[in-house]
């Protein structure tokens, strides 16, 4: 990396963003926590993060006006990060939060681990992409979810892995990037996939 890109991060009010962050200072990233739909729509790089409920942080993120501009920033193919709850939000809604919508850039709804396993996943579990990722690579990554999406979306590609049946680890289209696993807390396999999305070239405003 021949310079240190600005990258900024979403306050979603439901986020472990101290880890977020110092996932991209280990890479030389400059991390800048925002609510500015403004930066939000044309960062050369951002990040939206979550750690939470789903119908609280599209509160949070509706009453600062940052749905339009996230929307309108993946629709531009600008490189972007959803980690976690932030993968979950990118869908049309969620079981943990009837009658909310989410931003819809998912035509899926996330649903509960249903079936004779422990809730929430908490630990390490194997990722395998299908042909066609060029960001994510297969390995073992850390989760800490209940909810997950167990459809893949049309246009994008997607990563597997297995928790009570078959569940959508991440999904990549272009420079856009949405990961069900934190990479920010999985060992040189995340951080390796971290550093491939900040090599990506900014899109023009």
């Amino acid at each position: 990396m021949t310079s240190a890109p600005l990258v900024f991060v979403v306050r979603t009010g439901a986020a472990n963003l101290a880890s977020v962050m110092a996932g991209l200072e280990r890479l030389g990233a400059r991390p800048r926590l925002t609510r500015d739909p403004a930066e939000v729509a044309s960062a050369d790089y951002l990040v939206l993060p979550g750690v939470g409920a789903f119908g609280a942080a599209i509160d949070e993120l509706g009453s600062h006006g940052l749905i339009e501009a996230l929307r309108e920033r993946i629709e531009d193919d600008r490189p972007s990060l959803c980690v976690c709850l932030g993968l979950q939000l990118l869908a049309r809604s969620s079981e943990e939060s009837p009658g909310v919508s989410g931003l819809g850039v998912l035509p899926l709804d996330a649903g509960r681990f249903a079936g004779p396993v422990r809730v929430p996943q908490l630990g390490w579990n194997r990722i395998e992409p299908e042909p066609g990722c060029r960001l994510l690579q297969a390995g073992h990554v850390y989760f800490a979810n209940s909810y997950r999406l167990t459809e893949k979306p049309p246009g994008w590609n997607v990563a597997w892995s297995e928790y009570g049946g078959r569940f959508v680890a991440a999904v990549e289209r272009g420079n856009v990037l949405g990961c069900q696993f934190h990479p920010e807390l999985s060992s040189t396999l995340g951080q390796a996939l971290l550093g491939r999305w900040l090599s990506m070239e900014p899109q023009p405003c």
